[in-house]
């Protein structure tokens, strides 16, 4: 992996690379990323997927390359983290627009430890949440600190909102009194005198939206956990607007407005919200639909309020409340425009009514053009190989070979981008270590739930692995229904359920408790690491295929057949193999794991498709045996410590 990236980033060609869990993957692209930092005086930007990814680079394997590269050039490259505005304290909010209440609140972070042991409110503790921010704050600024969120004292989300600003209301560093000391702009400091950048998708996604403000300078890009890349562009790059979300901008805007004007903007969230409730729950089909006409006065209206915000003499409060206006008027006149690369549909929000949300059609044109064209790209996962291939993974980031139908992306000023796609392999023997469990007796899946036959066979399971399973399902009700079901059968075993209590508690027993069974849904299928005994069995009770009704995925395989292709294969199953991969790779971790991946979904051995879904799982030992299953469990029990 190492001398295919040292190669890629000497020549330019672009790289997929797909090296399985355990491989150490981050060493092998960081050693020879910074020796060509280093060497060549190139900037390299490595994007993952989180910022716990982000973290756990800076503090484990980035100084381990450091270390071993300073002793062969005999200098040390420098480094830098870098993160989106929202995630670094702004001194603007802290000194000049904290809430007049606050100020009267006790701080420091050992007041805030004394109420959470005597469980005050929750409003009490968010203020002292805040008070301990602010003084954490001004003590980085005083030690030319960065106050990144990460280092801040234990806080809630409600507690950092108020120390911190969105991207869009910020005033800039120019007309803002306090821009000599912003930690934004350090941040952005220190990453344009270092060699390597570690950021994530999101700001990866960010700069190539708005023209390179985002990133400094950069000749390569390395994408860490790029099977994730399309699910966060498509979320840096999409928006939503609620009823509840304009009247909450209007009424902050209506001290700079004019009676009329503030009347006029304030009636756009009742305009908005009547349009939503009379529209259907899908796709807006064009622009004739009804509720296009509300977008056209939403934009409109709010383009009048921005020209009347904003004047010279404005203060720092105006300015940030005309942004958020900005950010209404955007959206808006996006939404009514339909643009041919959009997706415009209506959506529930949770309980809180109807919302219209905007996402791109295909992240594939963007990557293209605003990335891809400019620097060379290097993506790495353990997952690339969807169907056996890398074509889908290039195609759907804008590497795509030209016999290849695919999502209609915008034209591009290069259609010759070269590219090539290496397996490194795994350290692991996944025939002699895992078994993949094919069930063929079971019903498959309808839309009723899941079924009692199914239910049945998870408890059996889960008896003869002696617990230590996780369990992965296709929704929540499911999930829930297994549990109970489990623990009404197998009194003795313990089954933790997502939902039950925060997924960092349930996870943290999960481990601590070797027998103990956890089930879930989307988040564990690829955010979880447990290695060893904690777990012998994955069980994933459904082909995880998106679900038929999402607007989103609908429009991206009508695109595809419109264009010539199999909308399913492309879109659905594409979802569901990445899924699979990644959900089945939960069991082996390490090269003493041993266990088995139970899918109870017959479709995976008996549908046209299941050959292309199984050919990027991990190549287990396959069987339909439930007995022969049920007594590899029992010995692999039989055997734990």
């Amino acid at each position: 992996m190492a001398d295919a990236v040292a190669e890629s980033l000497a020549t330019g060609q672009h790289l997929l690379v797909q090296a399985g869990t355990g491989t150490g993957k981050s060493l092998g692209y960081l050693a020879p990323a910074l020796m060509r930092a280093a060497g060549a005086s190139e900037r390299v930007v490595v994007a993952t997927a989180t910022l716990a990814l982000q973290a756990q680079l800076a503090t484990t394997d980035i100084p381990r390359a450091l270390d071993a590269v300073e002793q062969v050039l005999g200098r040390r490259p420098r480094t830098a983290i870098l993160k989106g505005r929202s995630n670094y304290a702004c001194l603007l909010r802290i000194r000049d627009q904290a809430a007049e209440d606050q100020d009267t609140l006790l701080g420091s972070t050992e007041v805030v430890e004394a109420m959470r042991a005597t469980a005050q409110s929750p409003d009490s503790m968010v203020g002292a949440e805040v008070v301990a921010l602010r003084e954490w704050a001004e003590t980085q600024a005083e030690d030319k600190g960065l106050a990144d969120r990460d280092d801040a004292p234990s806080h809630t989300a409600k507690a950092w909102a108020q120390v911190s600003v969105p991207v869009r209301e910020c005033i800039g560093a120019q007309r803002c009194p306090y821009g000599e000391e912003c930690f934004v702009e350090k941040s952005r400091e220190v990453a344009r005198a270092a060699d390597l950048v570690v950021t994530n998708h999101a700001l990866l996604a960010i700069d190539a939206m708005h023209g390179g403000t985002a990133l400094p300078e950069h000749d390569h890009v390395i994408i860490d956990e790029a099977h994730e890349l399309v699910a966060r562009v498509t979320g840096a790059a999409s928006a939503e607007l609620s009823p509840q979300q304009v009247e909450r901008i209007a009424k902050r805007a209506l001290p700079w407005l004019s009676d009329e004007l503030g009347l006029e903007f304030l009636e756009m969230g009742d305009v908005l919200r009547e349009a939503l409730d009379a529209a259907p729950l899908e796709q807006v089909p064009g622009p004739d639909a009804p509720v296009v006409r509300a977008f056209e006065q939403l934009r409109d209206v709010t383009r009048k309020v921005v020209s009347a915000m904003g004047g010279k003499e404005s203060d720092n409060e105006e300015r940030q409340a005309q942004a958020a206006v900005k950010e209404v008027f955007d959206v808006a006149e996006r939404m009514a425009a339909l643009g041919d690369f959009d997706v415009v549909y209506v959506a529930e929000r949770d309980r809180m009514g109807r919302e219209v949300r905007v996402a791109p059609l295909s992240v594939a044109g963007l990557m293209r053009e605003k990335v891809l064209n400019h620097v060379t790209t290097i993506l790495t996962s353990a997952t690339l190989r969807i169907g056996g291939d890398f074509e889908v993974a290039a195609g759907n980031v804008g590497l795509r070979r030209e016999e290849r139908r695919e999502l209609p992306s915008p034209p591009a000023e290069d259609e010759e981008l070269t590219w090539r796609g290496i397996d490194v392999g795994s350290p692991f023997h996944y025939a002699q270590q895992g078994i993949l469990y094919i069930t063929r007796d079971l019903p498959r899946p309808g839309r009723d739930g899941i079924s009692d036959a199914v239910l049945e066979e998870i408890a059996e399971l889960v008896w003869a692995a002696g617990g230590r399973t996780l369990g992965l399902f296709a929704s929540t009700r499911s999930a829930e229904l297994a549990a109970r079901h489990v623990r009404e059968n197998l009194k003795q075993h313990t089954v933790l359920c997502q939902g039950e209590a925060q997924l960092s508690e349930l996870t943290r027993r999960f481990i601590a408790e070797p027998q103990t069974s956890l089930f879930g849904t989307m988040s564990l299928w690829q955010g979880i690491d447990v290695p060893g005994d904690t777990c012998r069995l994955v069980i994933i009770d459904k082909i995880p295929f998106p679900r038929p009704d999402d607007p989103l995925m609908q429009a991206r395989q009508r695109a595809v057949a419109e264009a010539g292709g199999n909308g399913f294969m492309a879109v659905a199953a594409g979802h569901a193999a990445l899924l699979l991969a990644q959900g089945s790779g939960r069991l082996i971790r390490r090269s003493t794991d041993r266990g088995v991946v139970a899918v109870l979904d017959p479709r995976l051995g008996t549908a046209r498709y299941g050959s292309f879904l199984r050919a990027g799982m991990p190549p287990m030992w396959q069987t339909n045996d439930r007995e022969v299953v049920i007594q590899a469990l029992r010995r692999l029990d039989a055997n734990a410590p």
